[in-house]
């Protein structure tokens, strides 16, 4: 079942992140959702299976500078190992499509990293109608 997050789900989505190749304690996950449970352009949808999230994908609203047009950014999007293949991300990638156009969104987006095992999931992303078309940047502050 599709949900969304709540603030007792920080123990799996600290999980989750470190499958995603992001290691957070269950303090530091426990900070960020409290801010961005905080906040009414972001959402974060968890699948739910006995009890346990084997799934999760967080976004973000956005209206831009160069369109008129505003955009949902997913932010982070992961299923745990062990469940992979069944149809979850799929569908928690329906669910934010379809959260992106009762806020009138034109475009869902996301990044992914250029490594060599993330080449696997960018499949999974063309298998799912995404199209790359730009490179990122970043620089710490």
């Amino acid at each position: 079942m599709i949900r969304e997050a709540k603030f007792k789900d920080v123990k799996d989505l600290s999980s989750l992140m470190n499958t995603l190749g992001y290691p957070s304690s269950e303090e530091e996950m426990s900070q960020r959702m409290n801010n961005i449970l905080s906040k009414n352009d972001y959402m974060t949808y968890v699948y739910e299976e006995h009890g346990e999230c084997a799934g999760m994908i967080g976004m973000t609203y956005s209206v831009a500078y160069h369109t008129d047009a505003p955009h949902v950014r997913v932010i982070a999007f992961v299923v745990e190992e062990s469940k992979q293949g069944r149809g979850i991300g799929r569908s928690l990638m329906e669910k934010a499509e379809a959260w992106g156009k009762s806020r009138n969104a034109k475009t869902i987006m996301l990044n992914s990293g250029n490594r060599n095992e993330r080449k696997e999931t960018h499949e999974i992303y063309k298998h799912y109608g995404f199209h790359g078309r730009a490179t990122g940047f970043y620089k710490s502050l």
